[in-house]
């Protein structure tokens, strides 16, 4: 299958995806509140951590070397592979269970900071083994070429969460934060069992009892492996853990500056549970494009074609600026209206522009990290997402802890983290395979065109608004208008692609 069309198949299944999440978090945050969304998003934290120990690294050794030895035509050496990393997964899984499992009181208590999180934290254990097993034979299919199965399974995946979830919240509630927080981390797992015996079966059927192939060494394949799966899997867990301590830090500052401990979690609730993942909806393409671009990348750079990766690369920044900085200029205008129509939390929807600035330059961070991971970088990458993860975690620190600065120490650490990961990702990739910035077409043409719709957008708005129209349907205006402006000025330029006659 081609890049563009396994691109689009992930995109679209990314999109709805994304949508049903987004709808099931507003009826999720309506139906506990604000403070039960700020203990699940200070437990959540925690399951990155826990997958980054046991198998994010695993995952990316899967996509990367399958796809290296279906590019070579053996077969056999890409089920070895997939045995290998789900081996490695299970040990690692093993160490981290025994650990939580004896220490999950003092973790909760000392680590989280409040002790109403240990039962989500327990909870997550399963959660974690069923995604583990899910994943690598996810990215197996990603490496292959294969894209269906994982996408008719992250279909079917996000339905059954989404019923999971909100049906044991119906049945149950009301209950204790702490159990209404277990009650969601339940219903994961319950997703997890169908997408991780899917994919199980889905990959057993695809291999067939024998392989094509001459394989490869075991000794050889480990020592591949745990070359990518190593530093790739310390990277994200020092990077998940600066993360969760920011998630950590934020509502302890916000008591240490005078707030009681339920506002502070109230809060922290909002910013993370609500107003992000609303700025993060259009991030569904890059994420899909991510998936695609790491072992079409690991492709090219095993058969040794540094202008195919340049190509594959440029491609993608380009469409990353095509369709973030419009969406991103969007929902800094529109963005709290519509939160808080959707959430019915007035506070929704804070700090709206500099935070979609800040979710449209960790979009080109996160192509620029997948682009190295994929030309087998990795090392760079993980340099780069430490340096930026320390970054945020002082800047968060220090500025939450003058007085009268609050969340907006978070959005400032965002900012500055991200514009110095996109520096530090674009000068890897292009002392990598020599790429030179097309600064037209990447920045020039979409940036203009975004800021042109955002500023027409901004003056509409609140003149449909005095005129008598509701703020909702003033904000579904607004966001036509603006994407047919969009691609007007787009047009203008001359930035769209022609076809050939």
């Amino acid at each position: 299958m081609s890049a563009l069309r396994s691109t689009v198949i992930l995109t679209a299944v990314s999109l709805f995806a994304q949508a049903v999440g987004f709808v099931y978090r507003v009826f999720l945050s309506r139906m506990v509140g604000s403070e039960v969304m700020g203990l699940y998003q200070l437990v959540m934290p925690v399951s990155a951590v826990f997958m980054s120990l046991t198998a994010v690294g695993f995952t990316v050794a899967c996509s990367n070397l399958s796809s290296r030895y279906h590019a070579l035509g053996n077969a056999r050496a890409a089920a070895q592979t997939v045995r290998t990393c789900v081996l490695g997964f299970l040990l690692s899984f093993a160490v981290v269970a025994a650990v939580v499992g004896l220490f999950s009181d003092p973790i909760s208590v000392y680590l989280l900071g409040d002790a109403r999180s240990q039962l989500g934290l327990l909870l997550l254990l399963p959660c974690v083994l069923l995604t583990g097993l899910e994943n690598i034979h996810k990215h197996y299919f990603y490496g292959s070429g294969n894209v269906r199965p994982p996408a008719v399974t992250e279909i079917c995946e996000q339905l059954i969460r989404a019923g999971a979830v909100l049906g044991l919240l119906w049945r149950f509630l009301p209950q204790s934060p702490e159990k209404s927080v277990g009650l969601i981390v339940l219903g994961m797992v319950v997703c997890e069992v169908f997408s991780a015996v899917t994919l199980t079966l889905l990959y057993r059927r695809a291999m067939g009892r024998a392989p094509a192939g001459a394989g490869v060494d075991r000794r050889v394949l480990r020592r591949k492996v745990g070359k990518i799966a190593l530093p790739i899997g310390w990277t994200s867990l020092l990077g998940n853990l600066m993360g969760a301590a920011t998630s950590v830090m934020i509502p302890q500052r916000l008591v240490r500056a005078g707030a009681n401990v339920s506002q502070a979690m109230s809060a922290f609730g909002v910013m993370c549970g609500m107003t992000v993942p609303m700025l993060a909806l259009p991030t569904a393409v890059i994420s899909a494009m991510g998936l695609v671009l790491v072992p079409k990348l690991a492709e090219s750079t095993a058969l040794g074609r540094p202008e195919l990766s340049r190509r594959r690369v440029g491609k993608a920044l380009s469409a990353t600026s095509l369709l973030i900085l419009p969406a991103a200029a969007l929902l800094a205008v529109l963005g709290p209206v519509l939160g808080r129509a959707l959430f019915h939390e007035p506070s929704v929807g804070d700090f709206a522009a500099p935070l979609s600035a800040g979710v449209a330059l960790t979009c080109y961070e996160a192509v620029l990290a997948s682009s190295l991971n994929g030309l087998g970088k990795q090392t760079a990458a993980a340099r780069n997402s430490l340096i930026c993860g320390a970054v945020q975690l002082i800047v968060t620190w220090v500025r939450m802890g003058q007085p009268g600065i609050g969340l907006q120490g978070y959005v400032e650490g965002l900012l500055i983290s991200t514009v110095l990961g996109v520096w530090l990702n674009w000068r890897s990739v292009s002392k990598a395979i020599g790429l030179k910035p097309l600064i037209f077409q990447w920045m020039v043409a979409p940036g203009l065109a975004a800021l042109l719709s955002g500023l027409c957008v901004n003056l509409l708005f609140p003149t449909l608004l005095r005129s008598g129209l509701e703020g909702v349907p003033a904000g579904l205006v607004c966001l036509v208008f603006g994407v047919v402006l969009y691609f007007c000025a787009l047009i203008a330029q001359g930035a769209l692609p022609r076809r050939r006659a």
